[in-house]
């Protein structure tokens, strides 16, 4: 029996040989499609030329990678490469594609969503990936929510289901690029259209919880909060984490500390999956201020100082997997998607165990499985509109409906 999906995962300072490690393990005899991710250390034009010489006539998609996951390995050194193969009419995505990023993120996401409404029926499966970072000098990203709000206001009243995550060239957010339309490719954004008859089981792993009361947003600019209840957002921030004052890098609270706006009742229990979470890219202690991955707060936005707490990330990952594989229990499940931030990683994180590797061994995958380390993750949030989100795991079970 043909399989219609299969994955592959190889490490090798030589593009050429790792591609060649992951062409023997596919399973598919004949792909119609391979999407890519791979380690931002290898060469972008090596590595697609060496795509393209593996696997002649094959159509390609993907790009830049901090890093991969899977059965057979994972890693986040920038030499892994991560292949999925897609095989046959009844799996096989679309793909669509925008190369028109820099020149208004909301406007792209916008043109994307109405070429994706023309091709998809209500309640399909879409793959959305992005190149993250639109400047390595200054650093400056693509923001993820002005590219959805674009996207969902191209879908109209389209209903899919819509996951996917920024492309990194590592976990420091140096570069990205994409593979589009057989070249390597800058401000691009791609979606893949699932088949109707493919459904995807998705649970969005956390792992922040809150260490203060709410603030209100006082005033911002852009991604840039620079007052709290009318206090310099840094010297607030700082304050509820213990923090001396006046002397936190933007990193150094990237690691520790999240802004989180509380979706539904304010005052309900705490529950996880009621948080957006939004990291922190830079701090300023001239002016203090911090800076956000995303620019989607404003003032009035009512927010809490979140922990990232290593504890709750394992134990978010174990409730999260337990309650996917219920969901999936006796279903013909074709292949899992794993987008996982890179800021989850161990080495960024600190926790003593991987939360990727953890994620292998609770769910045991009898089928094709492959991760990536993002920038941003997308996924369903609050019904049918999926939202960008910050250090979380999406992981995404497809499945063939009848």
């Amino acid at each position: 029996m043909t399989m219609p999906t299969g994955t592959a995962y190889a490490c090798d300072q030589n593009i050429k040989t790792a591609v060649k490690i992951c062409q023997a393990q596919l399973k598919t005899s004949s792909p119609d499609l391979i999407l890519a991710f791979v380690g931002g250390k290898h060469d972008p034009a090596a590595a697609l030329g060496a795509l393209q010489e593996t696997f002649p006539g094959v159509a390609l998609t993907g790009g830049s990678s901090a890093g991969a996951i899977s059965t057979a390995g994972f890693g986040y050194t920038g030499f892994e490469i991560g292949l999925i193969a897609f095989q046959g009419a009844d799996m096989t995505p679309q793909v669509v594609t925008t190369s028109d990023l820099l020149r208004g993120e909301t406007q792209a996401g916008e043109d994307l969503g109405r070429l994706v409404r023309d091709r998809a029926a209500d309640g399909s499966v879409v793959l959305l990936l992005f190149d993250n970072v639109a400047s390595s000098s200054p650093l400056q990203l693509h923001p993820a929510s002005q590219l959805m709000a674009g996207f969902q206001k191209g879908l109209g009243d389209r209903l899919l289901h819509v996951i996917g995550g920024g492309l990194l060239t590592d976990i420091n957010l140096s570069d990205s690029w994409m593979i589009v339309n057989g070249c390597i490719c800058k401000h691009a954004m791609a979606a893949l259209i699932f088949p109707s008859n493919i459904k995807a089981s998705t649970v969005i792993l956390h792992g922040c919880r809150p260490v203060s009361s709410f603030f209100e947003i006082t005033r911002i600019e852009g991604a840039e909060v620079l007052e709290l209840n009318d206090e310099p957002a840094l010297t607030v921030v700082e304050r509820m984490l213990g923090l001396e004052l006046g002397t936190t890098s933007g990193q150094q609270l990237s690691l520790v500390a999240t802004l989180g706006q509380k979706q539904g009742d304010p005052f309900a229990p705490y529950d996880e999956n009621n948080y957006v979470n939004r990291l922190i890219l830079q701090a300023n202690p001239a002016s203090g201020s911090i800076t956000l991955f995303e620019p989607d707060f404003a003032v009035g936005t009512r927010v809490q100082i979140m922990s990232r707490d290593n504890l709750l990330m394992l134990e978010s990952v174990e409730r999260g997997v337990a309650d996917l594989g219920n969901r999936i229990a006796g279903e013909t499940c074709l292949l899992a998607l794993y987008i996982d931030c890179a800021g989850r990683a161990s080495v960024m994180s600190g926790a003593a165990t991987e939360e990727a590797d953890l994620v292998l061994r609770s769910l045991v995958p009898a089928f094709p499985f492959m991760g990536f380390y993002s920038g941003v993750e997308i996924a369903p949030f609050a019904g049918n509109y999926s939202r960008p989100l910050d250090w979380t795991g999406v992981l995404s079970v497809f499945q063939r409906v009848g």
